[in-house]
């Protein structure tokens, strides 16, 4: 199963420690979290299913594009990291 990491700006909303979660697809993976995070889907995700420009997700230490990365495969090996997104000037 792939593992997932959420920073702990996201203590609220998902995992404090980092977990195993069942999927083919990194939106797979948030499908079968949210099951036990409500929330995590909905500050992950918009309403039209996109992921939130606040948000960023990394797969195998990479920052992947938000408008691919929950068509992106992962393995059972497949490192998952969920972060909040931060801008400012």
């Amino acid at each position: 199963m792939p593992y997932v990491v959420c920073t702990s700006r996201l203590e609220y909303v998902g995992p404090t420690t980092s977990v195993y979660a069942q999927g083919s697809t990194v939106a797979e993976v948030i499908d079968n979290l949210s099951l036990a995070y409500p929330s995590l889907k909905s500050y992950l995700l918009d309403d039209q299913n996109n992921v939130r420009k606040h948000v960023a997700i990394f797969v195998d230490n990479t920052l992947e594009p938000r408008d691919g990365v929950l068509h992106k495969s992962v393995e059972e090996q497949t490192e998952i990291y969920f972060m909040q997104a931060l801008s400012g000037g």
